[in-house]
């Protein structure tokens, strides 16, 4: 096993193939390796190897693996005294450091002597592609692990490259990096030693002291000649190393386990932390003789090698439901500006209330891998919280392997990643919803409320409009049921047009016989119609888009921006013979101000109006979107609801008259008749009409007054 602080990085060309004889003729490749140094530089070579060696396949799959085979036979002998050697200083600094606190969970310790052991297996394939001594090729590439719950013992043992005594030394006495005492040193003054560290040494090993009392390394070089040692440490600050025999070659190592631990010599536990944190290591994991990681990583395979059935087999791993589908996968890789191996998947199926609420707080469907090693499940703030209804992984070599991955101190690298991953997904449902619309439209039935959240989470209205760009509303242009964006909304305004109008209703048919849309109607304008609750929240946190104002209708600056309209009226209620009859002048004032006088506290003002045509009367106030949600917030925290002294206060509701409605001119006349009739229609037109404009949550105050109106209208029949 490679202990190396500095990991070995192999920039692999390895096609995967469905069998070994489907392989390729020899040809020379180029193929590079960043080799560890002694310093804190990489060394690159450059080689031309046969391109039928590096076709070769070590994935597990590829592999003919038998079934519970194990090669830990512990035969291991010591041969003649040990020599003792007391750790670097700060290296002994930092083993104390680990043990105590460094990792936030020490099953850790299982991934990071399995990622060293990876390392190791790594170093030995290359040998043997670029050694001309010819290595044996013989020894299968395995790590293997046992558990002994009786002993209170962890083993770990690879078939990998393994060390010589000068590299046990080197390895696992001293930090092989220049500058780490000075660094330690600097951290300690500061007090946060423990934290500060991470990420800047690896130091996987030593983590085995976060669970052992003791720890015992048997080691053998596939050098020729090699001969085996002993290597072991009960902490403190020195260690053992002793020749041994019937050492196999490749590392083993057994952590004695501390009484609290004893959770790691059970199989069960183990196994689902292998699951965990190393299912997708390149070599095969055994546990007690039994391959672990069988599943495949999709995402460093070539995409035309996936077929559909490993992407439904590798999505249903993903989201642990053997009869989930998706909808839409996403097989994402780029170099720049940031290496990225990814694969993403949105469900068929729509997120229930629970899902849609949960894990708010930045955690995704989405885990973060450095190299097929966990960096963190589920990772927090690596895609923006309104994505969370992604699965996936995502790969990056830029992510540092360092020592405890789950803290991923490098935020603006973690940010930089988010960002791109962000805008591919954007661009990705873009064009997924011009390729088939039939299709997005049932992605954004499910996930809409998802991708309003995106827009009001959203900092900067760059963002908030890149998000904004995958809503869809249906228009009054438009026939029920088709939607539009709201960017074609804009590319369908006329030059003079500054707005984007919307309106928001429960339901196409209440929008389309709403109050507020008569006017804009009549002048031939475009429309939107939101549905949803949330949608008016939204555009009112959006409010603008590709440099044009949002604007619902119901504002009172929409309201007065609305011209007379001078085609005919609609005579479906005012008759043909009465389509220009309206209420005079001075007929129109008194009807106000005797309106505004009856219905005191309730109103600003009453105006009369020529904006309407199917309507007797709309109440308006500015911004009433906003005071919408206001009312229902307030209601939700106090059913008792505002006063209308209080309402006057906050809203400045205006009452506006249809001056040529057949109610309003009967009401004129019948102020002068029957004044106590009179004010109950005008009340109640009032209520019609603050219903209308969803302003009034409770409407059961009104029912005494109605039963008052009919009684008063029945009185004479």
């Amino acid at each position: 096993m490679s202990l190396w602080p500095n990991r070995i990085l192999l920039a692999r060309v390895l096609k995967p193939l469905t069998s070994s004889a489907a392989r390729p003729q020899r040809s020379p490749v180029c193929y590079q390796v960043i080799q560890p140094t002694t310093g804190t530089g990489r060394h690159i070579c450059t080689r031309s190897l046969p391109s039928s060696s590096l076709s070769r396949k070590y994935s597990v799959e590829a592999q003919e693996l038998k079934e519970d085979q194990d090669v830990i036979r512990d035969e291991e002998k010591i041969i003649g005294d040990a020599d003792q050697f007391e750790f670097q200083a700060e290296t002994a600094e930092l083993l104390n450091i680990v043990a105590k606190s460094l990792y936030s969970e020490n099953e850790v310790f299982i991934r990071e002597i399995i990622s060293n052991a990876s390392d190791a297996l790594e170093k030995l394939r290359y040998n043997r592609l670029t050694s001309e001594g010819g290595v044996a090729d013989d020894a299968p590439l395995e790590i293997h692990i046992r558990t002994n719950k009786y002993d209170n013992t962890f083993t770990i043992q690879d078939t990998g490259i393994g060390m010589t005594k000068e590299e046990l030394v080197k390895n696992l006495g001293m930090i092989a990096r220049s500058g780490s005492k000075a660094f330690l040193e600097s951290m300690k003054e500061k007090g946060d030693a423990s934290s500060s560290i991470i990420g800047q040494f690896g130091v996987g090993f030593y983590s085995t002291f976060m669970v052992g009392d003791k720890v015992a390394v048997y080691t053998k070089s596939h050098e020729q000649g090699s001969k085996g040692y002993s290597w072991t440490c009960e902490g403190g600050v020195s260690y053992k190393i002793s020749e041994a025999k019937a050492v196999s070659p490749g590392t083993k190592i057994v952590v004695t386990l501390k009484p609290d631990c004893r959770k790691f010599a059970e199989d069960g536990t183990v196994e689902q932390i292998i699951k965990k944190h190393s299912t997708f290591v390149g070599f095969p994991v055994r546990l007690n003789g039994k391959v672990i990681n069988t599943v495949q990583p999709l995402w460093t395979v070539e995409q035309k090698d996936i077929s559909d059935e490993h992407h439904l087999n590798f999505f249903q791993y993903l989201s642990g439901n053997d009869h989930e589908h998706y909808l839409y996968k996403l097989f994402y890789k780029t170099d720049a500006p940031l290496n990225i191996r990814s694969i993403f998947y949105v469900a068929e199926e729509r997120p229930t209330l629970l899902e849609m609420t949960q894990n708010t707080t930045g955690t995704s469907g989405v885990s973060l891998y450095s190299r097929k090693i966990l960096v963190q499940h589920n990772t927090e703030n690596l895609l923006p919280k309104w994505l969370r209804f992604l699965r996936g992984v995502v790969d990056s070599e830029d992510i540092p392997l360092n020592l405890s991955r789950e803290l991923l101190q490098n935020s603006a690298l973690i940010r930089k990643l988010r960002e791109t991953i962000t805008s591919r997904m954007i661009r990705f449902f873009l064009e997924q919803s011009r390729k088939d619309p039939e299709k997005y439209l049932k992605f954004h039935e499910n996930y809409k409320m998802f991708i309003t959240e995106g827009v009001l989470a959203e900092e900067t209205q760059d963002k908030k409009e890149e998000v904004a760009q995958l809503l869809r509303y249906e228009s009054s242009s438009l026939p029920a049921g088709e939607v539009t964006s709201l960017h074609d909304y804009v590319s369908r305004m006329e030059t003079d047009q500054r707005n984007i109008l919307y309106l928001c209703a429960p339901s196409r048919h209440l929008a389309e016989t709403s109050p507020y849309f008569e006017a804009a109607k009549s002048k031939g304008l475009e429309v939107l119609f939101c549905f949803d609750a949330y949608d008016e929240l939204m555009m009112l946190q959006l409010k603008t888009f590709d440099s044009k104002q949002l604007s619902s209708l119901e504002n009172q600056a929409v309201v007065d921006q609305m011209k007379p309209h001078d085609g005919a009226k609609d005579e479906s209620i005012v008759g043909s013979d009465s389509a220009e009859i309206k209420l005079s002048s001075s007929d129109g004032a008194g009807l106000a101000s005797w309106a505004k006088l009856s219905l005191d506290e309730k109103v600003t003002d009453v105006k009369l109006t020529d904006k309407l045509d199917k309507h007797p009367a709309m109440v308006t106030v500015w911004e009433m979107g906003s005071v919408r949600h206001f009312i229902k917030s307030q209601y939700l925290t106090n059913p008792k609801g505002l006063s209308d002294s209080e309402k006057i206060g906050l809203f400045k509701p205006t009452l506006q008259l249809n001056s040529s409605h057949p109610v309003v001119m009967k009401l004129s006349k019948l102020r002068a008749e029957d004044e106590d009739l009179a004010k109950l229609v005008l009340e109640q037109l009032y209520d019609n009409a603050m219903v209308s404009a969803g302003l009034i949550e409770d409407a059961r105050p009104m029912v005494n007054r109605l039963n008052s109106l009919l009684s008063k209208v029945l009185e004479k029949h």
